[in-house]
């Protein structure tokens, strides 16, 4: 079954983690319920997946780089330069420079795919009848509703008096594995907080197409919690949910 037309690019684009979350999410949602999307984009990622291989994939040798760097018409002032206009001559040194350190250093994907569903996940649960599998604002109701759904038991702590009160949970997929979101209400904001077992990692935040992001580990267990709140409130609600967990 081939692909749809309309949406052969946008398929590229999600597996070249080019596309916003708004878009990843519609295409996500498209390619869970068309076959012909769903083997074309598999066909994409394996593609990708041996181009990414050892082997296949070269790296500027460092010798090229620190000659072209070394080029005397991409050095200021260079009157070989005179060819290009003054405000042009500049960027083009910058671009070339750019791009090779692009090339020689930058992996595939330099947001990782984790990264990217975090985010995509955030922004589907914002769509009607989303958000939550059990809804309620009491945590005695919440944490137990995930026994026997996982094999693992997230906190869940009451924060509602610090300004982030409990909306519910669900169930959602990162990279494959089932995981709990952890819903919580910032204003008239969503607070998503993932959590599934992982070995413990570093403490992270970042801005993406607009959403913040925080992560921590703690105990065995991976959080990230992921909103469209300035990043300074969301790593409150990591130092609040981190308090009132402990």
């Amino acid at each position: 079954m081939p692909a749809c037309v309309d949406q052969e690019l946008l398929l590229g684009g999600l597996v070249d983690g080019e596309l916003d979350a708004a878009n990843t999410a519609l295409v996500e949602a498209h390619v869970a319920r068309c076959e012909g999307c769903r083997e074309e984009l598999e066909r994409l990622q394996a593609t990708r997946n041996l181009l990414a291989a050892g082997g296949v994939r070269h790296s500027a040798p460092e010798a090229l780089i620190g000659r072209i760097a070394a080029m005397p018409e991409l050095s200021p002032g260079s009157a070989s330069r005179k060819w290009l206009p003054s405000w042009l001559a500049p960027g083009v040194a910058g671009a070339i420079a750019a791009s090779l350190a692009i090339f020689a250093f930058v992996t595939p994907a330099s947001m990782s795919a984790v990264d990217q569903q975090l985010v995509s996940s955030h922004v589907r649960s914002l769509q009607p009848g989303h958000l939550t599998d059990v809804q309620t604002t009491n945590q005695h109701i919440v944490k137990p509703w995930f026994n026997g759904r996982i094999d693992f038991a997230p906190p869940v702590p009451e924060l509602a008096d610090q300004g982030f009160p409990l909306a519910g949970g669900r169930l959602d997929s990162i990279d494959g594995k089932t995981v709990a979101a952890i819903v919580y209400h910032r204003r008239l904001h969503t607070v998503n907080l993932f959590v599934w077992p992982a070995k413990n990692g570093g403490d992270r935040s970042f801005v993406k197409d607009g959403f913040a992001v925080t992560e921590w580990s703690r105990n065995g267990l991976r959080f990230a919690a992921v909103s469209d709140i300035p990043s300074a409130e969301l790593r409150q609600f990591e130092t609040l949910f981190v308090k009132q967990s402990s």
